[in-house]
């Protein structure tokens, strides 16, 4: 008879996915825990038996996880993103037992897919170092339809809210931890303020938004596409050299006013989630006029990308996922910083300059291989927010997560996980 396998988890996507996913594996037959930092982590898993509190100060933490999972006997820790301090101390700590590591995260090829990996993700994912033609060797006997990239983020009100909720747990109830530091450089009651202010105002910024377009689409005039980050995102701080948005934006619109043909236009496009933090909109004033770029750089919030992809003539970021939204498309991109894309294949190593003169394109056969690989592998179609989206992930993911062998060597052996037809919306 197979061992019990007993799952640890950590901190989540807000919301009740952790939840649920911890309801499936204990009618799997497994045992599940659930360490919780605050009064978010607490409101939203409903087992109230397989619920720790962890209320003593960060520095305890290592001691404490390690003894945790020697005294429940973990098999497997679940997480939410690999860089956060709390995490990457108990992956160290789980890598030294042998435990497996399960690492979820927003999809790479999102909004319809989340990514599922195992020992880590981004910059420390398994990607990273594998080659474009090893993935088309495993690829060699499938032969199937692939979904085309949907183009905007399918549950961002969803999202937004949650984000407002779990915050506003942390805030308002922090009862018995007050030991508790978020990963982020700012207070839980600004990350509040701002969920909400984002969400109150997503009707003007819509507003603020269509416009913007509709001078873009309409203005006649050759464009470059920027796709801008959130700063504090892992992804960015921990896998790029920029410390801040600001530093990125210099170094693009520099690249830009040196590079491109006096008759092309720069278009900065915000993350969907965006929430002012950053003063993204006084640098972008600078910078214009520091370097005589008036009338030809604009400023979006948000928003759908498949019209602004579609007329853009390249589209350059750090390391976003959006990106391969661009790669898709054929379009030609530069990244700078790292990401499980970053193939010589897709990504131009031009000088920034020289990108902004005369783009080269991708390798877009070679990257539709590359994306047949992601959905065959740790591409999970479903999301982490709204209700239907969480229900389709979770119909796949917990046989991923009982598997013996990771996505990428479940594809090398010939055993597939199952994949679903895309067919998607929110609510």
């Amino acid at each position: 008879m197979r061992p019990t396998r007993r799952f640890l988890f950590l901190q989540g996507p807000h919301g009740p996915f952790f939840h649920r996913l911890g309801g499936l594996l204990r009618a799997a037959g497994c045992e599940t825990w659930r360490v919780g930092f605050n009064r978010g982590d607490d409101a939203f898993w409903f087992d109230r038996d397989s619920y720790i509190p962890y209320q003593k100060p960060a520095d305890d933490w290592p001691a404490t996880c390690a003894a945790l999972m020697t005294d429940k006997g973990i098999t497997d820790l679940v997480l939410y993103g690999d860089t956060r301090p709390i995490h990457a101390q108990a992956i160290k700590i789980a890598n030294a037992r042998n435990i497996t590591v399960h690492v979820f995260e927003e999809g790479y090829l999102r909004p319809w897919w989340t990514s599922y990996e195992r020992g880590g993700s981004n910059g420390n994912s398994r990607l990273m170092d594998k080659p474009v033609a090893e993935m088309q060797a495993e690829l060699e006997e499938l032969d199937l339809e692939l979904p085309d990239a949907p183009a905007h983020w399918g549950d961002m009100r969803h999202h937004v809210f949650y984000g407002m909720l779990y915050h506003w747990f942390v805030l308002s109830r922090p009862g018995a931890y007050g030991n508790y530091r978020p990963h982020r450089d700012v207070t839980v009651l600004h990350e509040f303020r701002l969920y909400l202010r984002r969400l109150v105002t997503m009707p003007l910024t819509a507003l603020e938004r269509r416009i913007a377009t509709h001078r873009i689409t309409h203005g006649g005039f050759p464009y470059h596409l920027c796709l801008m980050q959130l700063a504090h995102d892992a992804s960015f701080r921990q896998h790029s050299p920029f410390t801040c948005m600001t530093e990125f934006l210099e170094v693009v619109v520099e690249g830009f006013a040196k590079g491109a043909p006096t008759h092309h236009h720069l278009v900065l496009k915000a993350h969907p989630l965006e929430d002012g933090r950053a003063p993204i909109k006084a640098t972008i004033k600078r910078l214009v006029a520091e370097h005589g770029l008036e009338g030809r750089v604009h400023y979006l919030r948000g928003g759908k990308l498949a019209g602004l992809m579609n007329e853009a003539r390249s589209a350059i970021t750090v390391n976003s996922t959006a990106a391969q939204q661009a790669l898709w498309r054929g379009l030609p991109l530069k990244a700078l910083g790292r990401s499980v894309y970053s193939k010589p294949e897709f990504v131009s190593d031009q000088p920034i300059e020289a990108f902004f003169a005369n783009p080269q394109r991708p390798d877009s056969r070679a990257y539709r291989d590359y994306r047949h690989y992601l959905l065959e592998t740790s591409q999970v179609a479903g999301g982490f927010y709204s209700s239907r989206g969480r229900r389709q992930l979770l119909r796949q993911v917990v046989d991923m997560m009982l598997s013996d062998l990771d996505p990428y060597d479940r594809l090398r052996s010939g055993n597939l996980a199952p994949r679903q037809n895309l067919k998607l919306v929110s609510g």
